[in-house]
C-alpha cells in the first residue's frame, strides 16, 4: 500500500562523507551519489506495554531492505515496527509479558518462543536489564535473491560503478594501460597500491596477541 510517511517519524540526514575522509581522500571506494532520503524512527524498544496496536500502513523505507508498518496504538501513540513477515493491514499487535504467541507481538526472553527475530537490552530502575524480542520473522525473505536489473538501480542506492584495474590507465592501477586488451604484465596480480593481491599476508607484525598463538593455523 502506497503512502506518504508521517512528519513527526521522518527527519532528514545529511549523507555527506560518499567514501571520503575529512580530507577529500577516498578511503572506501564505489560510494557516492544515491537518491535523497528521509530516515524513518523505528520503534526497536516496543515499550507500549500491554497497549493494543493496529497495522494502519505497509510503507517502503528507502533505508533498509525491508516494508515497515504504521502501527496506531489505543492510547494515540503512533510508532514504525519492522514488517513481520505474514502480516497485513488491520492485524494487531501487542507487547508484554503475558500476550499470546503470534506474530508480531513482543515477548520478554523469559518466554521460551522458537524463530525470534531481535533482541534488545533495557535497564530498569532496579538495575537489572530486561530483554525482550519480536515473534516472527522479518518480511523480507528472498530479498538477497532480487536482481537490481541495471546499473541505474544501483547508482539510486548509492553505490558508483566498479572498473577493472586493466581497464584504467598505468597511473591509476598497476594493471593498467597498454594497446587494446593486454594483459596485466606482471607475474602476479597486484592490489591498486602495488601490493600481491593473492597469498600476501594480511596480519600486522607484532601484534599484542601473537604471544597467545601456540602454532599457527594448518
Amino acid at each position: 500500500m502506497k503512502s506518504n510517511p508521517r512528519n513527526n517519524l521522518i527527519y532528514g540526514r545529511h549523507r555527506c562523507s560518499k567514501g571520503r575522509n575529512v580530507r577529500g581522500i577516498i578511503t572506501a571506494k564505489h560510494r557516492g551519489g544515491g537518491h535523497k532520503r528521509l530516515y524513518r524512527k523505528i520503534d526497536f524498544r516496543r515499550n507500549q506495554k500491554d497497549i493494543s496496536g493496529r497495522i494502519v500502513t505497509i510503507e517502503y523505507d528507502p533505508n533498509r531492505n525491508t516494508y515497515i508498518c504504521l502501527i496506531h496504538y489505543g492510547n494515540g501513540e503512533k510508532r514504525y515496527i519492522l514488517h513481520p513477515r505474514g502480516a497485513i493491514i488491520g492485524d494487531t499487535i501487542v507487547s508484554g509479558a503475558e500476550v499470546p504467541i503470534s506474530m508480531g507481538n513482543a515477548l520478554p526472553l523469559s518466554a521460551h518462543v522458537p524463530n525470534r527475530k531481535r533482541l534488545f537490552f533495557q535497564r530498569e530502575e532496579d538495575g537489572f536489564i530486561h530483554i525482550s524480542f519480536d515473534v516472527g520473522q522479518v518480511g523480507n525473505v528472498g530479498v538477497t535473491r532480487k536482481s537490481l536489473g541495471r546499473a541505474g538501480s544501483k547508482c539510486w542506492l548509492g553505490k558508483r560503478p566498479v572498473v577493472r584495474g586493466a581497464a584504467m590507465n598505468p597511473v591509476d592501477h598497476p594493471h593498467g594501460g597498454g594497446e587494446g586488451k593486454a594483459p596485466i604484465g606482471r607475474k602476479k596480480p597486484a592490489t591498486p597500491w602495488g601490493y600481491p593481491a593473492l597469498g600476501r599476508k594480511s596480519r600486522k607484525r607484532r601484534k599484542y596477541s601473537d604471544s597467545l598463538i601456540l602454532r599457527r593455523r594448518k
